[in-house]
């Protein structure tokens, strides 16, 4: 990924900011990042800028998946989990019986985006009904006409592009659209790599496709993105495009949603993680937006990275509290 020098001087900037600078204090060691495959853009980037300040950390970053990450996380196997939604009661139940304490810091934002191929004319809008009727279980099996979703639509195949099983993504997609987390037919194109679902849509001419904001911001030429409508009178927004704008203030509903990274409270006092996850946070802003991404507001940041100094560990989304919808600002303030 190519970097402007004008970008690696405003980091440089923001890190002087933020407190002495980091350039050359001689650290050593690694860090070891896997999990979700839409958080992986914002990791790697700042992966990478992080080289600059510390070249002596070796950083690795995987995708394996929101699940796959946790899997590897509860083992004590990498310090730090990408995750697209939060952690589950299974899964912090894992950690427990391992021994693994963690703190769970929110980096970005995202907004699930609906595409179409670029050839389809048909498609100007869908609402979350529609949506939840092509994905739902009840689906799988029968519904395979786009006149089915909607009966002014043609009566031609639709073929269905989304998120594995293991991924966040598909979650957080089935909890927001069917109503359950999981609940989703099984009988379409799945993978937990978003590339391989945008490669899957850009070429298909019948194809209906959910994924991750910055891999259709990197892919605009190829799709064609549909608006989403609530059917919430309350919003009186109609059909909304996923963007900066309108996932921030909260009028793409149910399909934004925060990111967040999970650290391994042992790893956050390696003196190489915890200058690796200062550095994530101060730039998480300006690097999500350099990937196609959506940061989160200034106050939020100033939260996390208050949230991380005081090691507060768990997370804020106990009590069966879900992530549709969540202001996170307002959810970190009461934990104060």
């Amino acid at each position: 990924m190519q970097r402007s020098v004008l970008l690696f001087i405003l980091i440089i900037a923001l890190n002087a900011c933020s407190g002495p600078p980091k350039r050359g204090t001689g650290l050593t060691g690694t860090v070891k990042v896997d999990g979700s495959s839409t958080v992986y853009p914002l990791s790697e980037a700042v992966s990478e800028e992080f080289r600059y300040v510390e070249s002596e950390i070796r950083v690795t970053v995987g995708e394996s998946g929101t699940g796959g990450g946790f899997k590897k996380f509860s083992r004590g196997e990498i310090d730090i989990n990408d995750a697209s939604r939060p952690i589950t009661k299974e899964e912090a139940a894992s950690c427990r019986r391992a021994g693994v304490e963690f703190i769970e810091l929110p980096v970005a934002f995202d907004g699930l985006v609906i595409a179409v191929n670029k050839a389809n004319s048909f498609v100007n809008y869908l609402t979350v009904a529609e949506l939840k009727k092509a994905w739902e279980p009840e689906a799988q099996g029968k519904l395979k006409t786009w006149k089915q979703i909607r009966p002014d639509f043609p009566d031609k195949p639709v073929n269905l592009y989304g998120a594995g099983t293991a991924s966040g993504t598909y979650d957080y997609f089935t909890e927001a659209i069917v109503g359950k987390a999981k609940s989703s037919r099984g009988d379409y194109n799945a993978s937990e790599d978003d590339n391989v679902l945008v490669k899957g849509v850009s070429s298909d001419r019948d194809a209906l496709g959910y994924f991750g904001f910055a891999y259709y911001q990197n892919n605009k030429d190829k799709l064609k993105v549909v608006p989403v409508d609530d059917g919430n009178e309350a919003n009186g927004a109609g059909p909304v495009l996923p963007g900066m704008e309108t996932v921030i203030n909260g009028t793409y509903q149910p399909l934004a949603r925060p990111e967040f990274i999970y650290v391994n409270l042992k790893s956050a006092d390696k003196p190489q993680v915890k200058a690796f996850v200062r550095f994530y946070i101060r730039n998480a802003a300006v690097l999500s937006k350099e990937i196609g991404g959506i940061p989160l507001p200034a106050e939020v940041y100033r939260l996390v990275l208050e949230r991380f100094e005081k090691k507060i560990p768990g997370t804020v989304f106990g009590d069966g509290r879900k992530a549709v919808g969540v202001n996170m600002t307002e959810l970190l303030k009461a934990e104060k």
